[in-house]
């Protein structure tokens, strides 16, 4: 059976660029790996013969005695006349392998963590970290400086963060020649994982710090001063650059993570930059109207004119009374919801006195008066 063109095999026009080919292998593969076709027995076959044709073109001088001659260029007893005849026949299990391993770091390297062709770093970036901060409504509205304790990584004083003593340099591991991972080919299977001697560091130390153990940091509890800006509501998060879990030996810092939550108020009740406020009034304010003073959140009273005839549950605004708007211009407002209070606890005298206004109130009562009325024609209805 004669083979196929090697273009054709990666779908590509004859004298394609190397990157065209490079591109159109990685397709490809992804395409006809086994792993992805368990179920079409000509993947694997297919799998090898783009790999072949793949060992061929990624090749300058292999790919311009394609061009030139084809396959034959391959084949054995083709010496003389011009024709190159050193390039060998067919493609072993070792080029196969060398196909794969080319761009086993595009095709895999996200998910490995690799960096291709230029190792690992010798230092890696701390973890960032998440403090959860409870302030009081009061403290949301005015703003605040505030101290914290966060036990976090730092750098080891001894060492420098090298994790070496002394401070002296790590050398490079000699299992993995500084790349941090190690790499294995069984087949046309390659497999790469994390170097065992220096945990994917790439370098290793001879004489580790005795203080940090090698790590280039130590656990200590830092005092943070925080900024805690006007108008913060649950949810809020603030980032402290640099303030998180200190790198691995001399490795950068990550970052501080502040999460806000505003606790619940006994009085007033939160809803984005307006407050909310249930007032109790006596019965007889509600009914003649009158003055009172209500609490505001920054600690102050206000005056408010209760209409007469006001009833539960009347709410009434008072401007710029809320909360500030969180980086940004502008205030809230605040609003009291009224709360008609009936008296407990009568004397005799007051009791006969209600029955007195109750007797000539029956006009000035008009909702009570047609629910009543509208309750004996249900029951005369309903007796007849």
């Amino acid at each position: 059976m004669s083979k196929r063109d090697y273009y054709e095999v990666l779908g590509l026009q004859k004298g394609a660029a190397a990157d065209e080919i490079k591109k159109a292998y990685r397709s490809k593969a992804k395409e006809l790996h086994p792993d992805r076709n368990a179920d079409n027995p000509k993947a694997e076959d297919q799998f090898k013969e783009a790999n072949e044709a793949y060992e061929v073109l990624k090749d300058a001088d292999k790919k311009a005695a394609y061009d030139r001659y084809g396959h034959a260029a391959f084949e054995g007893g083709m010496g003389g006349g011009g024709r190159p005849g050193g390039f060998g026949g067919g493609q072993g299990q070792g080029d196969f392998a060398s196909a794969f391993s080319d761009v086993f770091d595009d095709l895999f390297g996200d998910f490995m963590g690799g960096q291709r062709g230029g190792g690992r770093q010798r230092a890696s970036r701390g973890a960032d970290l998440r403090y959860n901060l409870r302030v009081t409504l009061e403290d949301a509205y005015a703003g605040m400086q505030k101290t914290i304790q966060v036990p976090t990584s730092v750098q080891c004083g001894s060492c420098s963060g090298s994790g070496a003593e002394g401070g002296a340099e790590p050398t490079t591991c000699p299992t993995c020649s500084g790349m941090g991972k190690v790499r294995a080919t069984q087949g046309f299977f390659t497999v790469e994982r994390t170097c065992p001697t220096c945990s994917g560091l790439g370098q290793t130390i001879k004489n580790p710090c005795k203080e940090c153990s090698g790590a280039g940091r130590v656990q200590k509890e830092r005092a943070l001063s925080v900024n805690i800006p006007k108008g913060v509501e649950t949810g809020t998060r603030i980032r402290l650059a640099g303030e998180g879990e200190a790198g691995l030996r001399g490795g950068p810092p990550g970052d501080l993570y502040i999460f806000i939550e505003v606790a619940q108020h006994e009085l007033f009740e939160r809803e984005g930059v307006h407050l909310h406020c249930r007032v109790p009034v006596s019965m007889t304010v509600a009914a003649l109207g009158g003055n009172i003073e209500v609490p505001t959140i920054d600690g102050g009273r206000s005056r408010v004119a209760i209409p007469g005839g006001s009833q539960s549950g009347r709410q009434m605004r008072l401007r710029s009374k809320g909360m500030p708007a969180l980086r940004g211009a502008g205030q809230g407002d605040m609003f009291i919801e009224l709360a008609v209070e009936t008296p407990v606890n009568l004397t005799s005298k007051q009791k006969d006195l209600l029955r007195e206004f109750e007797e000539l109130s029956e006009d000035n009562n008009p909702e009570s008066k047609s629910f009543f009325k509208s309750v004996k024609g249900f029951w005369d209805s309903m007796k007849g």
